[in-house]
């Protein structure tokens, strides 16, 4: 029996050739490139779970009408305005699909990015009170003492002069910590939900999926090479 057993090995082995090996190549790196998929699967999925978790115990919802339309303090007019400036004047490839009235709860980069753009919005065509305390003259222009009511006029904080009696008190009350803070932590969010979103698709479409590709492919190569015909000895 042994002899035997011996014999098929001899056998075997005399079946394996550049081809066979180039085959299991295929195979263990299909499998790897299995494992590697499932694990960016399970963090990429447990990311994009904690992200909405977090969404959702903060509140974040979008605001619509009951026709489903996305409103601005309960104005089309004003949500027309927002998604302007995201996708003109930004050129920001939003989805509007993602603009669910069914699934209000913010949990998409698309809707990220309108709650950031809404901000945004809000501060950069603000009005701001300005007091000053005793007159004033910069550049030649003479400001007298009194209280101002300064529109942001859609600049943003580089575009304001910090020396300006009037720009540059408006630059510190507009682009406020506050404002600066939750617009810095709404971006966070859209490179979070982006690279979370990112490793989700190429965990399966190219990873698991190559894997797989490259796994059956390890095998059939590997048992064409096995039905090759043995070298004769000469």
């Amino acid at each position: 029996m042994g002899w035997q057993l011996q014999e098929v090995k001899v056998a075997m082995l005399s079946r394996y050739n550049y081809i066979t090996y180039a085959g299991i190549f295929l195979v263990v790196g299909g499998i790897i490139g299995i494992v590697l998929g499932v694990y960016l699967y399970t963090k990429a999925d447990g990311g994009l779970k904690s992200l909405e978790a977090v969404y959702t115990a903060q509140g974040q919802t979008m605001p619509y009408n009951d026709d489903g339309e996305f409103v601005d303090r309960g104005t089309v007019e004003g949500g027309d305005k927002i998604l302007a400036m995201i996708e003109d004047d930004w050129e920001f490839p939003l989805n509007r699909a993602n603009l669910d009235p069914d699934d209000a709860l913010v949990n998409t980069p698309d809707e990220l990015m309108i709650r950031y753009a809404t901000i945004m919005y809000h501060t950069l065509h603000g009005t701001q009170t300005v007091v000053l305390t005793e007159d004033v003259t910069y550049n030649d222009e003479f400001f007298a003492a009194g209280e101002y009511e300064v529109d942001v006029e859609g600049r943003y904080f580089g575009d304001l002069d910090r020396r300006h009696p009037l720009e540059g008190p408006v630059r510190t009350q507009a682009w406020s910590p506050l404002a600066l803070s939750l617009t810095s932590s709404l971006m966070d969010g859209v490179a979070a939900d982006n690279l979370a979103g990112m490793a989700h698709f190429m965990s399966w479409s190219i990873f698991m999926g190559l894997g797989a590709m490259f796994a059956v492919t390890g095998v059939f190569v590997t048992l064409g090479g096995m039905q090759l015909p043995a070298p004769r000895k000469e």
